[in-house]
């Protein structure tokens, strides 16, 4: 893809608080603030380094909420502070990148959007960079949404999965015939043991007047008071509207927003070793393994009779187990997690719900 395509943006989401990876990733400080690999670079600066060499720095944005903002800014000095779409309150996904297609149609009406999450891998960035420039060129010549899909490696029940259609005119891109979110295990192995099926990668593309077609269906109010009834709009209108309109917003997540609202909804084929890094056991199934088949992720460890665990533990901790079968070990400041790794997301979220209620909001 042309580098110097005036036409094509992108849009960072990192507003998320994280809480499948508690207790490595709190409240006050999430994932995506993080070098949780122990790279040099956390999992938001890995995503702008992955885009910046495709896009000009000024064409991404960063859609995040008031309490990141500082950690954004130190992270990526390299974006214009202008470009950091802070969410007055949270409102899920969906909203903020609403807000984020306006501003950019502003300045340029023909424009076309990548949409990313902050919290993911990709092992081969040259077909990662090939699958952008494909989507790019289908979306300008289109009126479509694209999702990035993936061929499924396990059953895994905790990502979205897409049922491939007919074929469109690129030979990489498929009409969606049907979306399932999250499906129980036995489903999830149907799915992909049928080859009909892709993973949602939360990867999207569209033109951005076209994307913001599809928002203004879902939200009509909130948008079209600005864009129609304010026509030359400044940068100071424009946040003086949002921070009076945006509570209106419904709590939308983006995936339901254009998988299941949307009606033009087009998957591309990917191949460019991908993984959700937002959940313990994502982690452990895309990471590469040690003796035992045990992921241990930046951390000092003795292990005996030891097999199918993730750790993860503070430097300057040693860990010395013996005898674990499947579990997730986890220490952050306050708190040590042991518990089964299975279909770990659920688990988590409801242990991070528990202690918040009988413990209070340091702990999470």
């Amino acid at each position: 893809m042309e580098r110097n395509d005036n036409r094509n943006f992108c849009v960072i989401l990192a507003g998320g608080r994280g809480r499948r990876l508690w207790p490595c990733s709190r409240d006050l400080y999430p994932k995506q603030f993080i070098d949780f690999f122990g790279t040099g670079r956390t999992q938001l600066q890995a995503t702008y380094d992955r885009i910046v060499k495709l896009l000009p720095k000024e064409h991404i944005y960063v859609c995040t909420c008031r309490e990141y903002l500082s950690m954004a800014l130190e992270q990526l000095p390299d974006v214009p502070e202008r470009n950091f779409m802070v969410e007055p309150i949270h409102r899920n996904t969906a909203p903020s990148v609403a807000w984020a297609a306006m501003r950019i149609q502003k300045i340029n009406p023909q424009a076309n959007v990548i949409i990313l999450p902050s919290d993911q891998m990709v092992l081969n960035e040259e077909a990662f960079a090939r699958s952008v420039g494909v989507g790019f060129s289908y979306v300008s010549e289109n009126d479509v949404l694209v999702v990035m899909g993936v061929k499924p490696t396990r059953p895994e029940p905790g990502y979205g999965y897409i049922q491939v259609g007919e074929l469109s005119c690129k030979p990489e891109v498929y009409a969606v015939k049907s979306f399932t979110e999250k499906p129980e295990r036995e489903f999830a192995k149907m799915f992909m043991e049928s080859g009909e099926f892709y993973w949602n990668t939360g990867i999207f593309q569209s033109n951005v007047h076209y994307l913001l077609k599809s928002f203004e269906y879902i939200f009509p109010e909130v948008l079209r008071g600005l864009r129609y009834k304010r026509v030359n709009y400044t940068y100071e209108d424009e946040m003086a509207y949002v921070t009076d309109n945006y509570p209106r917003y419904p709590n939308l997540s983006l995936d339901y927003a254009i998988l299941e609202q949307s009606r033009k909804v087009y998957v591309m084929k990917c191949d460019f070793g991908w993984a959700d890094l937002g959940t313990w056991h994502a982690i452990y199934e895309s990471m590469s393994k040690v003796t035992g088949d045990n992921v241990v992720i930046d951390s000092d460890v003795m292990m005996e009779d030891c097999h199918d665990n993730v750790v993860k533990l503070p430097k300057g901790k040693l860990g010395v187990l013996n005898g674990l079968d499947g579990y997730i070990v986890a220490e952050k400041d306050n708190v040590l997690l042991i518990c089964k790794k299975g279909d770990s997301s659920s688990l988590v979220r409801k242990y991070v719900s528990e202690v918040q209620m009988k413990y209070g909001e340091e702990f999470v």
